[in-house]
């Protein structure tokens, strides 16, 4: 069940912020921000309130992000994605989107949450911004998830306590 936006306490995901925002949508108009951390901002060199999400996408990738976007909202399952982007100066980042659905007052399909954060800072964050964005991989994060063989980064279950992990210097 994907939590109320009421439940999410940002001091919980303090050092995420700047990567996250909220997507919001009214009967069947498309998802836009009602918020927008100050990193995605960054990358775009505008406040993004109010903007659609798919407006910042290229025009041959729409479709798919709509579908996404339709998939987050309507059958509640995380998303998580690959994305290309580009300056109108050429320069490029590769960032990863992640997506998740959140419940308004009991209701699903009309508020998600999400981050778009580059796997390495671009250089030129602040004096170029982002013009388009093109969909690399994506996959689906539902209950099957759990079970679908994928590596886990972080053991299932934790030792409590101190732990000490051999790095292999002497």
């Amino acid at each position: 069940m994907a939590p109320e936006r009421a439940d999410i306490d940002p001091s919980a995901i303090r050092k995420a912020l700047g990567d996250a925002f909220l997507l919001g949508r009214d009967a069947d108009a498309a998802p836009a921000f009602r918020l927008a951390g100050t990193r995605v901002c960054a990358l775009f060199g505008r406040e993004l309130k109010g903007e659609t999400f798919i407006g910042l996408w290229e025009q041959q990738d729409r479709a798919a992000v709509r579908d996404l976007l339709a998939l987050v909202a309507e059958e509640m399952v995380g998303v998580v994605a690959g994305a290309s982007a580009r300056t109108r100066e050429g320069l490029r980042a590769d960032l990863e989107l992640l997506l998740l659905p959140l419940r308004h007052r009991g209701r699903g399909q009309l508020r998600m949450i999400g981050a778009l954060a580059p796997f390495e800072p671009p250089f030129w964050i602040g004096s170029a911004r982002v013009e388009g964005m093109q969909l690399r991989a994506w996959r689906h994060l539902g209950p099957a998830a759990e079970t679908n063989g994928l590596p886990r980064l972080v053991p299932a279950s934790r030792p409590h306590g101190f732990v000490v992990l051999d790095g292999g210097a002497s």
